[in-house]
């Protein structure tokens, strides 16, 4: 049988995220794996936020005996004809279920709902979040607007010469030093995003806008999602794929940029494409188009082509379709447009939803006599409730920035040339 806190946690999901209302065309959202319950090596009542479901991040949900990782992206997009080791993503599935380790995917759920990741984007450009008085949250100690660096070995201690290396003799001061044209070991910089939380503090400087949806989700889904909550929250108005924002006053575009930094811990960079004719510093913004994500597609089901695209990545010939009708793109790496609304939102909000539903399970199985097979009472007299987001989860795309200008033998630089250089 299942833990009863993993259903406590899936049952949390689908009433803040519900199901039906992924885009199902392609998503393959809810509980991917329901891992047994095993009384030999019971789990904690936590739960791990990530948004890849990777090697690293299954051993760091093992090594910290969590019952359920809940993945952002399904680890399961396709049908599966087996099961082995010889898969590294059914490798890791095979791991989890060993160790009792559920696995459940929102994806598309969360990018559609309102106040979910779209919306989320859209608070980041708009000042909804301030980096000013925002508390920083960072994978590990990290500070705020890290960067690691890494470095080779050989670059704390000097080459060694290769033919007097084994008896331990100084290296021949006569013999020539290899000319080459790429650095052996450059110092170099890889950006590790940190993300701050939304405050009530800096609404009030929320820039003046209009924000709808771009694909309205179907009137059927809606349904189905406020007869589930039982609510009527859901309407083609705030619910669906994508969003545009329509500003009451042109915001330059130099701007956007600096509170999208913001919003992301101040990586060493991304990419930014705007018109060949155009400079940074002129272009002004009234629409902006916006999907976490691989977003091209949702935001080209606009009514009308938005001056910037603000989303994960796009292709190379889409970038320069928008920017050849005269518009912008900010692309964030696909999944740094997504993981900072697991600190900043998500965490919080299915923390505060299980502690209520956790609470509603234990008393029902107190209400039936408080006794379960299998050792299940040792987990329901547990009253704690902890939702933690994965310190190894990282974007597979980083910035690496040459922190040297110089190359061995050579002096980077207009106007200077090695003496080394071949002539």
């Amino acid at each position: 049988m299942a833990s009863p806190f993993t259903k406590a946690v899936v049952s949390s999901m689908r009433t803040l995220y519900p199901e039906c209302l992924a885009d199902k065309s392609f998503d393959n959202t809810g509980l991917l794996l329901e891992a047994p319950f095993l009384r030999e090596r019971r789990n904690r009542n936590s739960v791990l936020l990530t948004i890849d479901l990777t090697k690293a991040v299954a051993e760091e949900a093992i090594q910290n005996k969590h019952s359920v990782v809940v993945a952002y992206h399904p680890i399961i997009f396709r049908g599966l004809k087996s099961i082995t080791l010889g898969d590294t993503q059914q490798h890791t599935l095979l791991r989890l279920a060993a160790h009792g380790i559920s696995v459940y995917s929102p994806h598309t759920a969360v990018d559609i709902v309102p106040g979910g990741m779209g919306d989320w984007l859209c608070d980041v450009v708009t000042g909804k979040i301030d980096p000013r008085t925002a508390e920083n949250y960072t994978a590990g100690s990290s500070p705020s607007s890290i960067t690691d660096r890494s470095t080779s070995a050989s670059e704390s201690s000097p080459p060694v010469n290769a033919s007097n290396a084994s008896n331990d003799q100084p290296a021949d001061p006569s013999t020539p030093k290899p000319k080459t044209k790429r650095p052996t070991n450059p110092h170099r910089a890889y950006s590790k995003p940190t993300y701050p939380r939304p405050t009530a503090a800096f609404h009030s400087n929320v820039l003046s806008h209009k924000r709808s949806v771009i694909t309205p989700s179907p009137s059927a889904a809606l349904s189905a999602a406020n007869a589930l909550t039982d609510s009527d929250t859901y309407t083609s108005e705030n619910t669906g794929s994508g969003r545009i924002l329509t500003f009451d006053t042109p915001q330059p575009l130099t701007i956007l940029i600096t509170r999208i930094a913001h919003a992301i811990g101040l990586p060493k960079g991304f990419p930014v494409a705007i018109p060949q004719s155009s400079l940074v510093e002129d272009i002004l913004v009234r629409t902006v188009g916006i999907c976490p994500g691989s977003g091209a597609s949702v935001i080209s089901r606009a009514s009308s082509p938005p001056d910037l695209i603000f989303t994960g990545e796009m292709s190379h010939h889409e970038a320069l379709a928008v920017t050849e009708r005269g518009g912008c793109v900010v692309s964030l790496f696909h999944s740094n447009s997504e993981r900072g609304y697991l600190w900043g939102v998500f965490r919080d909000r299915l923390e505060q939803h299980l502690n209520g539903e956790w609470e509603q399970t234990r008393k029902q199985w107190k209400k039936e006599g408080g006794s379960w097979e299998d050792g299940i009472e040792e987990i329901l007299e547990d009253e704690s409730v902890e939702v933690v987001v994965s310190e190894r989860d990282r974007d597979p795309y980083g910035i690496v920035v040459l922190e040297e200008s110089e190359v061995q033998g050579i002096t980077l630089g207009v106007g200077t040339e090695s003496e080394d250089d071949d002539r």
